[in-house]
């Protein structure tokens, strides 16, 4: 599969990389969500290329991830805010980051606090049932009658 026919996939894996599957993409979605607005801000963070930063910006306008609004006239300057769909894919960057914390430590890394503002405690994020609240394990997650992944994804290997 090329990577420009991943937007049209039947698997919404897939759908979701075409938007945020690269890591200038995710990196500047994970800066956004902490507050980076602009186009200068995102490129001295990531230290990539201008015109990386503005064609993955530009995408994820498109993808309506991030609005761009006018701040400035003369030059013409944008703020790029994140939208609802932003927020939601908060929640994939912070099991990312769990799972990176988990599985791909460095000698001077340390797991992130996460701290819930409603209750102000820290906290590990989890998956939960929607309907009986149990922790989601490995293994434990059918898909039936999914036509675009398997009756059950074996994601602890038995």
């Amino acid at each position: 599969m090329r990577w420009d026919e991943l937007a049209g996939d039947d698997c919404p894996i897939a759908r979701t990389l075409s938007v945020i599957g690269d890591r200038w993409s995710a990196l500047i979605l994970r800066d956004a969500l902490r507050g980076v607005t602009r186009f200068d801000g995102f490129q001295a963070r990531l230290g990539c290329s201008r015109e990386m930063v503005s064609r993955r910006l530009a995408n994820l306008v498109e993808a309506g991830v991030l609005e761009r609004k006018a701040y400035q006239a003369h030059p013409e300057r944008f703020d790029y805010l994140p939208t609802d769909k932003a927020r939601a894919l908060g929640h994939v960057l912070m099991m990312m980051a769990q799972w990176g914390e988990a599985w791909l430590p460095t000698p001077t890394s340390r797991p992130l606090e996460r701290r819930h503002r409603a209750c102000g405690h820290s906290f590990k994020p989890t998956l939960v049932c929607s309907e009986c609240l149990a922790p989601l394990e490995p293994g434990g997650v059918d898909y039936p009658g999914s036509p675009a992944l398997s009756s059950r994804i074996d994601l602890d290997g038995d």
